[in-house]
């Protein structure tokens, strides 16, 4: 059966609001939005005078987890103060830092690589969840949208190890030691986005996926010298599948015939990113299969 993915190629706080009305989906309770704040110095993350309005209507908070790498955002404190810069904080119910006071582990079943996920704690406060994810490249996935910003996103300092490593250390300074498993490393993402998902549902929480496909740079927000867009803007998706929104966010850049379409086709291909909508299917995540819904 085919998953429903929306989409707009309209990109602006109404569009936003509008795709999102089209999901028939009330969140309810404690709103968490996981936005990636964006390294300081990144240009491509999504903007305060974009996504405010619709974080405000729900009364959200912005939900992120430390990073891995060494940087402006790896403790809580640095973390808070990017996202000030940022205008996150000046938003719904401001920002959380979900792994600054602590992490658990939740289960990965039937995974190949991980046998848990380690998640921020505070990530059990919220009854219902946004996906809101940017689209664009990654250095080291390939891509980055909703399966990304759900597994690495979600995940602690620690987690992000872990699943960097494909499930051999939790040591953020030691992973870096072990990426030469470059399949491992994608499929250890849809293993952890699965853990996530698997999680909420067991507890009876919602979440929501939606991908705002803007500033399409080569490499992601957590990178301080991102360099600028390489080809144009595209649109919103959104849909209840984070399979399908993925996949056709990436079949959206495989349509477009521009000069930088090679270039960050080149980059997906190259870190086998196209794998982790073919392998979280496998999983059972969702379905590649997708109607799309322009609205």
């Amino acid at each position: 059966m085919k998953s429903k993915v929306y989409f707009t190629k309209e990109i602006n706080s109404e569009s936003l609001i509008k795709i999102y009305k089209a999901l028939g989906i009330e969140l309810k309770g404690n709103i968490g939005i996981k936005v990636s704040t964006g390294e300081d110095g990144a240009k491509g993350y999504l903007k305060k005078e974009l996504i405010k309005p619709f974080v405000d209507m729900l009364d959200g908070t912005i939900i992120e987890c430390n990073t891995a790498y060494p940087g402006a955002r790896n403790t809580k404190e640095e973390h808070l103060d990017v996202a000030r810069k940022h205008g996150f904080c000046d938003m719904g119910r401001g920002v959380d830092i979900m792994d600054g006071d602590g992490e658990f582990k939740i289960p990965v079943h039937n995974g190949k690589h991980l046998k848990y996920d380690i998640i921020g704690k505070n990530f059990s406060k919220y009854d219902s969840i946004v996906n809101l994810a940017h689209g664009k490249g990654h250095a080291m996935g390939g891509f980055g949208a909703n399966l990304k910003n759900q597994s690495i996103g979600i995940a602690s300092r620690n987690g992000k190890a872990y699943i960097h490593s494909c499930g051999i250390t939790e040591d953020p300074d030691e992973c870096w030691n072990h990426t030469d498993n470059q399949v491992g490393f994608i499929e250890s993402m849809a293993e952890a986005a699965l853990a996530v998902a698997d999680y909420l549902k067991e507890n009876n929480k919602k979440i929501i996926y939606i991908t705002v496909a803007n500033n399409i740079s080569l490499d992601c927000d957590c990178d301080a010298h991102q360099g600028d867009p390489v080809i144009d803007d595209i649109g919103i998706f959104a849909s209840l599948d984070p399979v399908a929104n993925d996949e056709a966010f990436l079949d959206a850049i495989w349509k477009t015939h521009e000069d930088g379409t090679d270039s960050i086709k080149e980059r997906i291909d190259t870190r086998y990113g196209r794998h982790i909508t073919e392998y979280a299917e496998s999983l059972g995540l969702g379905t590649r299969d997708y109607e799309l819904i322009e609205i």
